[in-house]
């Protein structure tokens, strides 16, 4: 599926769609405990994947009126009747692979193409640590992978560089475990306030876990009692509609956006340095951006990577240079996503270079062109706000990516009157 995209302003209110981050944290937590309400989830492609893989583990799950009703396990999954496919989600896939590892017996989880090239090595070796067992079938660390239960616990050390995935989903599990678990951190922890949203549902879930980010100390025998919880809105969809406002000198009011613990809060000082016209009502949790001239910045995204080809985007537009550092992470994405924004946006007449790890932009005329989407639904999204802004027009490829996070972005676009045409 394209979508062609052409030069047009966009203003009226939307409402963010619910936090995915927050969906599959709450999802796979309720399902270790006994029984849940999660009200006002997101349902996408990769939540989908994290719903129908804890239902392939024992869980119960039913979508009633904007809640999922479950029936946990009560930290016992069941090994499962089939193979766990996880489609594209990496979140899932990780912490899956983490709770299967409860089981009395085997599982075995893959996904696409796509998720088969990402790396998994340091949970992997996690879960061995601690007593289970967990091996790659191609030897490499990537998907296909199978886990043979149970967990005993113990002391492990994770190579936090990667990915903060691997830590959430042994946070997940460890409580279950024999013995008491310590995990320690192997340089710096990317992503940290993802690592955050995992601990703020497993405190609310009645689960101790002790930490300063370094080391997590995790006693056993543990119990998950995640009554009920509401999802809050996601700042990492919202900010594609934030930065198109802020781009095409927009007025464009995001509800549903109230403090939380997302990293990806950052969107709005990053459009404030960068010269938007921006304030937040937290108390109504109504973001308003009227659009400005912008200037470029320097940003450290260590631990805000999904904002990263919004950034770029918002670079490309910006007078002067925007510099994005501490984002090598980001090349073991859904693609190499640094690579995929540089190579892309030099196709729009960008003046973009790519470094390990980010990339240095200067802000220039865009012009349209017909662009490859690489399945990855942040670099759809991101593209396709910067056809807002470009001369001519832009077609984009791999569309129908954007199930993955933020089904209904193109409709709200146009509904924003957005010129875009999707086929």
């Amino acid at each position: 599926m394209n979508v062609k995209v052409r030069s047009s302003r966009i203003k009226g209110n939307i409402y963010a769609p619910m936090s995915k981050s927050y969906t599959h944290r709450a999802i796979a937590i309720a399902s270790l405990g006994e029984i849940s309400t999660i009200k006002y989830h997101l349902l996408s492609g990769d939540t989908m994947a994290t719903i129908q893989a804890c239902e392939a583990l024992g869980s119960t799950i039913e979508d009633r009126e904007n809640a999922l009703s479950i029936m946990g396990v009560g930290g016992r999954p069941r090994t499962p009747d089939d193979v766990i496919y996880v489609a594209n989600s990496g979140t899932s896939l990780r912490f899956m692979t983490a709770i299967a590892s409860l089981i009395d017996g085997s599982a075995v989880l893959t996904g696409d193409a796509s998720l088969r090239e990402r790396p998994n090595e340091p949970l992997l070796k996690a879960i061995n640590d601690l007593g289970a067992k967990a091996f790659s079938t191609k030897g490499d660390g990537k998907a296909p992978i199978v886990v043979q239960g149970k967990l005993k616990g113990g002391e492990t050390i994770v190579d936090g560089s990667i990915s903060s995935q691997f830590i959430s989903g042994l946070l997940m599990a460890c409580p279950f475990a024999e013995h008491e678990t310590v995990i320690k951190v192997d340089g710096e922890l990317v992503s940290r306030p993802y690592v955050e949203i995992t601990l703020e549902i497993l405190e609310k879930a009645g689960a101790h876990i002790q930490t300063d980010f370094k080391e997590f100390s995790i006693p056993c025998d543990q119990a998950f009692d995640l009554r009920s919880y509401v999802v809050p809105g996601d700042f990492s969809s919202a900010s594609y509609m934030l930065a198109a406002a802020a781009m095409t000198n927009s007025k464009v009011k995001v509800r549903n956006l109230f403090p939380s613990k997302q990293g990806d809060v950052a969107i709005i000082p990053i459009l404030e340095k960068m010269g938007a016209n921006i304030s937040w009502d937290r108390t109504n949790g109504i973001v308003t951006v009227d659009g400005a001239d912008l200037e470029g910045i320097e940003i450290d995204t260590r631990e805000i990577p999904d904002l990263v080809p919004t950034i770029a985007v918002l670079g490309a537009v910006a007078d002067g240079t925007t510099t994005i550092c501490n984002a090598k992470h980001l090349r073991y994405k859904e693609t190499d996503r640094l690579h995929a924004m540089t190579s892309e946006l030099k196709k729009m007449n960008a003046k973009i270079e790519e470094r390990i790890d980010g990339m240095t932009i200067k802000g220039n005329r865009l012009h349209g062109a017909e662009l490859h989407g690489y399945g990855d639904h942040r670099i759809v999204m991101a593209l396709t706000i910067a056809g807002l802004v470009a001369d001519g027009e832009t077609v984009i490829d791999n569309a129908e990516c954007i199930e993955v996070s933020y089904p209904d972005f193109f409709d709200d676009l146009c509904g924003m009157g957005a010129s875009l045409e999707v086929k």
